[in-house]
Order: C-alpha cells, then sequence, then structure tokens
C-alpha cells in the first residue's frame, strides 16, 4: 500500500485553513444623530469581532473604548472597521467620543 498525498486534500486543507483566519462577518452598527444602534451587541466569548460604523451623521466621530482597548474615527458619511481582539465574558462600554454624551454603547460578550 502506498501513501500518497492527493493535492485536491491539499488544497482542500488550505482553504478550511485561510477561512478560519479570515476576518469575522462584521457586526453592523449606524451612528445618527450622534446615538449608537444598535448600542448594545451582542459577542461570543473568546472570538475576535469586526464591528463596521457607518456614520450617518455630517461629522467625525471617534469609536472610543478603553475597556475594549480601541479608538478608530470614522468620517461623517463613511464607514469604517474596527476590529477588536478576542474578549472574555462580560460588559466592555464604548462611546462617541466627540458627543460622549449620546454616543454610547456596550459590547456584551457571553
Amino acid at each position: 500500500m502506498t501513501n500518497t498525498f492527493s493535492p485536491l486534500l491539499g488544497l482542500a486543507v488550505l482553504a478550511v485553513a485561510s477561512a478560519a483566519l479570515a476576518d469575522p462577518q462584521p457586526i453592523k452598527v449606524t451612528l445618527k444623530d450622534h446615538r449608537f444602534t444598535p448600542s448594545e451587541i451582542a459577542a461570543p466569548a473568546n472570538t475576535p469581532l469586526v464591528i463596521a460604523l457607518a456614520n450617518g451623521d455630517p461629522t467625525p466621530e471617534e469609536f472610543d473604548s478603553p475597556a475594549l482597548k480601541v479608538e478608530k474615527v470614522v468620517p461623517g458619511g463613511q464607514t469604517g472597521l474596527v476590529r477588536i481582539r478576542p474578549l472574555a465574558p462580560g460588559r466592555y462600554p464604548f462611546s462617541g467620543e466627540y458627543n460622549a454624551k449620546t454616543a454610547q454603547g456596550v459590547v456584551v460578550v457571553k
């Protein structure tokens, strides 16, 4: 019996490995009138996440969170991707730095 490695099997293994390393599906969040929608984001524990923040306001806003260790300025009328490292279960608040009184939210990790 010979031991051969199928090129197709190798490609299948490579495809699965590449998919595992790819960015997760973005979670869509909108900023309008200096408020995040949704303001509460559910996320699985120990998994990286990406927030696609669509800024519907004419002015820039900074997605800011010391708890998440992330800051990202998104110009008015544009969308920015906020990449977040894998998190332990808990609640991680975030805000819009330029309008912190109204632009509030939380990532809830379970």
